[in-house]
């Protein structure tokens, strides 16, 4: 995340380095001069609000540090930031809980911007067996839960290959936010050991669906479980915490997958 201090001129050469765009790539783009936009890094001239939210657009800088930009402009922020609770959210709400309960009996979660546990569905519970309660006090983050040795990861039938997908989409959205958080994240999770035991790179599971994806295999009492992920965003958001709300869902990778969900999620009354 940008600092507070940042002027509009480095905010905008900041977020065009970090898209990997020379200052006429990003002038062409935005259909201006690269001598206005040259103007605008330097700070020899100050652009129009319109001008800010045309560069975040083109830039696609994601909404909350758009609002950054307005005001190290010297304008009001263009996006609301409300709570996920908050009554003017109640739609959207209503629309992940929809998402979620229809997911059933296979298991899907809702996660704000730094993996932390918004919400889920009841087929999640019965895979977190002997996972270490403090891990699963609020706030929860999924991605600590997920690799840390006192949580899902001795359970991980292919550890090293989902880890490695978590690392790299970390890294992805590192990329797209420069989110500190998410950087500290990260250094987090690379300092976890591997669990004893864990094969080696590419033997951890049998690849699912021909192996176009790397499925999540877990081991549990009644055998591995293995599913093939999906993530659901508010693609028209407007609100910040909405935008960067995404839900995960888990699909069976095989038959047997299938019919354990289930059997392991008893039918709504």
């Amino acid at each position: 995340m940008s600092e507070p201090d940042s002027s509009i001129g480095d905010l905008v050469r900041s977020w065009r380095r970090r898209r990997r765009l020379s200052q006429l790539d990003l002038a062409v783009e935005a259909e201006i001069s690269q001598r206005h936009l040259s103007f605008v890094e330097s700070g020899r001239s100050r652009p129009s609000r319109d001008m800010v939210l045309h560069l975040a657009e083109r830039l696609a800088v994601p909404l909350r540090q758009r609002n950054e930009m307005l005001l190290a402009a010297g304008y009001a922020p263009a996006y609301r930031d409300r709570a996920l609770d908050d009554p003017g959210l109640a739609a959207a709400r209503h629309a992940v809980d929809l998402i979620l309960a229809g997911h059933e009996p296979h298991p899907a979660l809702a996660v704000d911007r730094h993996w932390t546990l918004v919400s889920m569905n009841r087929s999640v519970a019965p895979l977190l067996a002997g996972v270490d309660a403090g891990l699963l006090e609020p706030p929860v983050n999924v991605l600590r839960l997920s690799l840390h040795p006192r949580g899902l990861a001795p359970r991980i039938a292919n550890f090293r290959e989902w880890r490695a997908h978590i690392l790299a989409r970390l890294s992805q959205q590192i990329e797209n936010s420069a989110d500190r958080t998410l950087i500290a994240l990260m250094e987090e999770l690379k300092g976890y050991p591997v669990p004893p035991g864990a094969k080696p790179y590419g033997a951890g599971a049998a690849p699912a669906l021909g192996g176009i994806a790397i499925p999540f295999a877990l081991r549990t009492p009644g055998g591995v479980l293995s599913f093939l992920g999906t993530t659901t965003v508010f693609g028209t958001a407007l609100d910040i915490a909405l935008s960067e709300l995404a839900i995960e869902s888990f699909f069976p990778a095989d038959p047997e997958t299938a019919a354990a969900m289930r059997l392991t999620v008893a039918a709504p009354d």
